[in-house]
């Protein structure tokens, strides 16, 4: 995929959807599938940033995966280290800056560890920015970011009047990032499963039936397509926009 991307696409989101489903239509263990999930998300890394992509944000772990069996929440746990460890200094080398969000609290100490190590090592990074969203739901940031706001007030650095949209924002875990233009869902569901609840609200939703281990730039090149076919209003009318 040689052509750039529309100028108006700065950040894009997606919700990895579908290891375990390709790695059942294979006969292959979950794990394996979870493993060719990493290979797609490197592939999408080098994609984006070499169309100027300037952010990615990837749901890799949600506050509702902790339901799922221990064996396969200790894979995922598992294939994060893999990543970092393997792909850490080629992402400092690449320029790429390294941030997690979600709910720090209940993870392994090594986890910890792991995910600050990503996060200063690549802090000084500016040709991209990869948002990995670990152990994240989309109302449990808008709950941290009410909390932060109820807690400036009772320290009397804020008052109500002053809380709006720009503030509200601020707040989230992704407060210095613009919202995503563009939300991607792979594996053929049509939800939204609590991922980035107040950030895209005015984004441009692209649900395909690519199962993540399949996606690749092809498919991100048709994500980038239909959302250029599309007429973003933001609640004006088309002869408005015009």
């Amino acid at each position: 995929m040689s052509e750039a991307a529309p100028r108006a696409i700065r950040h894009i989101a997606i919700i990895m959807d579908g290891n375990g489903r390709w790695a059942k239509q294979r006969g292959f263990p979950r794990q394996v599938g979870h493993e060719r999930g990493v290979e797609a998300l490197r592939r999408t890394v080098e994609a984006c940033r070499d169309i100027g992509i300037e952010y990615l944000t990837v749901f890799s772990f949600s506050s509702e995966n902790w339901k799922r069996p221990a064996e396969e929440i200790s894979a995922l746990f598992g294939l994060l280290r893999l990543y970092v460890r393997q792909d850490l200094k080629r992402l400092k080398e690449d320029g790429v800056r390294v941030q997690v969000i979600g709910n720090r609290e209940g993870l392994p100490e090594d986890i910890l560890a792991l995910l600050l190590k990503a996060e200063t090592e690549t802090q000084q990074n500016s040709r991209f920015v990869l948002n990995i969203a670990f152990n994240y739901g989309g109302r449990d940031d808008i709950v941290q970011a009410c909390r932060s706001l109820v807690a400036k007030a009772e320290r009397g650095e804020i008052a109500s009047s002053q809380i709006d949209h720009q503030a509200f924002e601020s707040e989230l875990w992704l407060g210095d990032t613009p919202n995503p233009e563009v939300l991607i869902r792979t594996s053929g569901e049509y939800r939204i499963s609590n991922f980035m609840v107040w950030q895209g609200a005015y984004s441009e939703w692209y649900f395909t039936d690519a199962l993540w281990p399949d996606f690749d730039e092809e498919e991100l090149h048709r994500a980038l397509v239909y959302f250029g076919s599309r007429e973003r209003r933001f609640g004006l009318v088309s002869e408005q926009v015009g």
